[in-house]
């Protein structure tokens, strides 16, 4: 193996001494052989390497890299009659340009300018029916590289809060804002164009650790046609990004100090997006220090959010699905439809041992003020939040008996909201082991106790809901093998029969040759939940909280293909056939959240109180039963086909300069009779009208 100079970072000096470590995975007998040995339980990694002394006359090398790439695409799909944007096909030309340039020894600047990133694959098919974002990880080459640097956590540990990060960049370049959905006709773009964008990433030598990004993302418009009438409008404002990250190492790295800022502006001249945030600030301060041989921590965060914009923008982000400050219950909560900014805070206290020894644990509160809000730059689901946590595992590494290792953990964890209502709390034991023959096995329980959910009527009052038991485990074999598979399985028992759900998916590799690797991960869940949320109604200006009993059924069957032909020739294919279908019944209305009777806390529609339109596909609630409709609503019952695949075949042609070939399909339709049929609903999947992207994007490395 050999490393160009010119891709490693050192300083001026006469003569040099490297921290040094390699390592070898030997696949077959799972075994990793380290050159400097570290303990299985060392507290710390990078600091036990070991050294190479005497390299004398090496300069370093000022490393500039410009790139500049064109893209040809053409795109194939179902022709529309009567919609002029729906023509059948298209095609386009476009070019941009990447560089990296080595602005000191530790300093390197990275930038773009009109990036395309055609080449990245699909993110997975899913059906969201929660009021929340789905979070989907960063797959763009520029964002991904040194994200590390710019990341700023606000909920540590493994939970469904984890995600939640001061930066998400997959913020820069999302989807128009505007809903277009009133036009007849449409051609909006389906991401928003990156100007440009720079990172400076490095390391001083007192140890300061420096992250910066700056993006602009252009003014989007579309093409709208409603009653013959075609024009022009702005869909996404020219909008600026920025994120700056500071960390200190102090004492040879024991303890560290740092920040983070993002902030967001947007030109808002449109009156039509007054319902987004002018600027939006978010930023914090992070402490962590280690003693004992780094054996124990303390970790300290502190963050801040505040948002302005016009009365709407601030009315929406009062009103969703992150705070819902309009609950009537909510009297710790000021709701002001006048306001015109709004601020937050949020933190981390956390204390564990960690490394040395069989044992760890961690403990740690994490809270979230009402106001707080950073998804213009970040990524965050929920606000009005205090999150305790204990974990405690055990791991014994040294083989005995059938077992080469095996790890014992317990959790348990609660919560509350800033009235100091307790939101939830459950508890947690799972094991996982592995044997001699390297086969991998896991399984785990837990109990979800009763909770107040503050969410559950969207807007509406808390509603307590019952709580519920879970077991999973999981069986894979020896991955060393050319053949491999696992198998995993997970069920759910709500309390009442208010929830009950399971799921299984298996995943099966092969590598017939060393250079191809197949994998197949077919997986299937099937739910059926009492009180899934429909919509809301009105009567005399009364809400109405629908809700029904929901069975839901999924299955997807994702296969991913990776050929080496050469080491500068790879062909990588993947594609995920996705149906999902939900049925709607027992329509029930929510009348007392919070009765100590479960039972008490709706009722169910009569069959003189409901009725149903084949026709409107319309459901009618005539409550008081004097023979006009007192509101409706729509059928939700539900049918999703999807079938997303990206073939890229990537061709390094000279040292860091590439040719892509890229074809990419969806196929997605939607329908309505709510139940799966396994097989014509496969068939139905299969005879969607395809739309086809074929692209051939050409880069060229200038390495000066």
């Amino acid at each position: 193996m050999r490393i160009p100079l010119s891709q490693l970072r050192f300083s001026h000096a006469e003569t040099h001494t490297w921290g040094l470590q390699v390592l070898r995975y030997i696949q077959r007998f799972d075994e990793l052989d380290i050159w400097q040995p570290i303990p299985r339980d060392a507290s710390t990694w990078v600091s036990r390497f070991g050294t190479m002394e005497g390299l004398q006359g090496i300069k370093p090398k000022r490393q500039i890299e410009l790139m500049p790439y064109v893209v040809a695409s053409t795109e194939k799909y179902k022709q529309e009659d009567g919609n002029p944007f729906r023509t059948g096909k298209s095609s386009g030309l476009s070019a941009g340009f990447d560089g990296k340039i080595g602005l000191t020894n530790n300093m390197i600047l990275d930038f773009t300018i009109n990036p395309d990133f055609g080449q990245v694959e699909a993110d997975p098919s899913e059906v969201n029916l929660s009021a929340f974002e789905s979070y989907f990880e960063e797959k763009r080459p520029f964002f991904v590289e040194g994200r590390n640097i710019l990341s700023f956590g606000v909920s540590p540990g493994e939970n469904e809060s984890s995600s939640d990060n001061l930066f998400y960049s997959r913020r820069i370049g999302r989807s128009p804002h505007r809903d277009i959905s009133e036009y007849d006709y449409t051609d909006s773009p389906s991401n928003t164009t990156i100007l440009g964008a720079f990172k400076l990433t490095g390391k001083t030598k007192n140890g300061w650790s420096v992250g910066a990004l700056e993006s602009v993302t252009a003014t989007e418009t579309a093409e709208v046609i409603k009653a013959e009438s075609q024009e022009k409008i702005d869909v996404e404002p020219l909008t600026n990004y920025f994120v700056g990250r500071l960390q200190k190492d102090f004492n040879k790295g024991t303890s560290k100090l740092g920040g983070m800022f993002t902030a967001v502006n947007r030109d808002l001249d449109n009156a039509a997006m007054q319902n987004l945030h002018q600027a939006a600030y978010t930023g914090g301060l992070d402490f962590n220090h280690t003693w004992k041989d780094r054996t124990y921590y303390l970790n300290i965060k502190g963050m801040f959010s505040h948002v302005r914009g016009d009365t709407l923008a601030i009315k929406e982000t009062q009103e969703s699905s992150a705070r819902y400050f309009q609950r009537p219950d909510a009297s710790y909560i000021k709701y002001d439809p006048r306001r015109t900014s709004l601020s937050g805070h949020a933190g981390v206290v956390e204390f564990g041992k960690s490394g040395s020894g069989h044992w760890r644990y961690t403990t740690w509160v994490n809270w979230r003020s009402p106001g707080f809000e950073i998804n213009d730059a970040g990524f965050q689901r929920r606000s009005d939040d205090i999150f305790q946590v204990i974990w405690v595992g055990y791991r014994y590494y040294k083989p005995f008996s059938i077992f080469k290792q095996i790890n014992l953990n317990f959790n348990q964890w609660s919560g509350w909201d800033f009235g100091m209502h307790n939101r939830y709390g459950g508890t947690n034991m799972n094991a996982n082991a592995k044997f001699k023959n390297q086969w991998n096995f896991a399984f785990g329980l837990n109990r979800d106790f009763a909770q107040r959910s503050n969410y559950y009527l969207r807007g509406g009052p808390a509603m307590l809901l019952p709580g519920g038991s879970s077991f999973w485990t999981s069986l894979s074999t020896d991955y060393s093998k050319k053949v491999n598979a696992g198998v995993s399985f997970s069920i759910f028992k709500g309390d009442y029969d208010v929830n009950d759900s399971y799921s299984t998916s298996l995943r099966i590799t092969w590598a017939p040759v060393n250079a191809m690797n197949i994998s197949l991960n077919p997986f299937y869940s099937a739910e059926k939940a009492m009180l899934q949320y429909v919509e809301t109604g009105s009567m005399q200006e009364d809400p109405r909280y629908i809700f029904a009993s929901l069975d839901q059924k999924t299955i997807g069957i994702p296969i991913r293909i990776n050929i080496g032909i050469t080491p500068d020739l790879t062909v990588q294919y993947y594609g995920q056939p996705f149906i999902s279908s939900g049925k709607y019944t027992e329509f029930k209305m929510v009348t007392n959240p919070k009765a100590n009777e479960f039972t008490e806390r709706f009722r169910y529609y009569s069959v003189n109180e409901l009725s149903y339109s084949n026709d409107d596909e319309l459901y009618s609630i005539d409550e008081n039963q004097n023979g006009t409709a007192d509101y409706t609503f729509d059928k939700p019952d539900f049918n999703a086909f999807y079938f997303l695949s990206n073939l890229v075949i990537r061709w390094e042609y000279l040292p860091g300069s590439s040719v892509y070939l890229v074809w990419s399909q969806n196929r997605s339709d939607s329908q309505s009779y709510g139940t799966m049929r396994m097989g014509s609903d496969f068939e139905h999947l299969s005879a969607i009208y395809p739309h086809n992207v074929f692209l051939i994007k050409v880069s060229y490395r200038l390495g000066l």
